[in-house]
């Protein structure tokens, strides 16, 4: 079964439901950046919406799917602030219900090799976007955010 559709009445410019598999995010984050509404950005703005999608994407296929398989639901709106982003699944929720702490991780005096491999990914998404909110609802998690415009970068 596919995650929720948005509620959203207005059209999107694009929406796409696909496996939550990394090879399958690929080829779909890359389907993103050659599509409209992200292939009319700026090289810097498509590099910063081409992050932010990756993390959370992957976040969803490595987390929420960790134990099974299942569908990812994106759908981008062009709008006069930004990018208004949706991301859907019927995976696991965030531990407790809420977005993971915006702080990044433990890291003083330790050298680069032994810095910890997660962790920065939520930061980038909370430094990067605008209006992020996540719910859990009838067994989906919504995550929304707003890919600013150029003038609008956080």
């Amino acid at each position: 079964m596919p995650p929720a559709p948005d509620p959203d009445p207005r059209p999107a410019d694009l929406h796409l439901t696909f496996p939550a598999s990394p090879a399958v995010v690929r080829d779909a984050l890359a389907r993103m950046m050659a599509t409209a509404p992200l292939l009319g950005l700026s090289d810097t703005r498509r590099g910063t919406a081409e992050l932010v999608l990756a993390e959370v994407l992957n976040n969803i296929a490595e987390h929420a799917y960790a134990d099974h398989a299942g569908l990812i639901t994106v759908t981008l709106r062009a709008g006069s602030r930004g990018i208004a982003c949706l991301v859907v699944d019927l995976g696991a929720p965030m531990p407790g219900g809420v977005l993971p702490d915006r702080g990044l991780p433990a890291r003083a005096g330790l050298a680069l090799a032994d810095l910890p491999e997660g962790g920065f990914g939520w930061h980038l998404i909370r430094s990067l976007t605008r209006d992020l909110a996540y719910r859990r609802i009838a067994g989906a998690n919504r995550l929304s955010f707003l890919l600013p415009c150029e003038g609008e970068i956080p």
